[in-house]
């Protein structure tokens, strides 16, 4: 067996992602341990996740001018995330009063109820329901 564990979101402050995943979206706050950078550094092993899911994010924080410019472009301008919820309308709704910009009105498409929002980080991503 085999299942996707992790993908990273590179995001400018690992505090402001931690409230943005967790507060914004509700997620939950896997780990947030302290760790090294390959070559001795400080940083933080930082992971959330949709509740009861396996596969959870790494925020990762830039490091360096390559990661700095990709934070908020990691998927080139393109929906690179999709989060699919039971009840669209009131994640959409509990979304919208917590501040998240949403980029189009929501909609039907055959595969469900779909509106396009941003992260902290400015990626975006599909929120898809019923």
């Amino acid at each position: 067996m085999a299942f996707l564990q992790l993908t990273t979101i590179i995001v400018e402050d690992y505090d402001e992602a931690i409230a943005f995943f967790t507060q914004a979206l509700g997620f939950e706050l896997a780990e947030d341990s302290p760790a090294h950078t390959n070559d001795g550094r400080a940083k933080r092993w930082v992971v959330v996740r949709p509740p009861g899911a396996e596969t959870g994010i790494l925020l990762a924080r830039a490091d360096g001018d390559q990661q700095i410019a990709a934070v908020g472009n990691q998927h080139a301008g393109r929906v690179g995330f999709f989060l699919r919820v039971d009840d669209f309308d009131a994640c959409y709704q509990r979304m919208l009063a917590a501040g998240v910009e949403f980029l189009t009105e929501p909609r039907t498409e055959p595969y469900g109820r779909v509106v396009v929002f941003r992260d902290i980080a400015g990626n975006r991503w599909d929120l898809l329901g019923a």
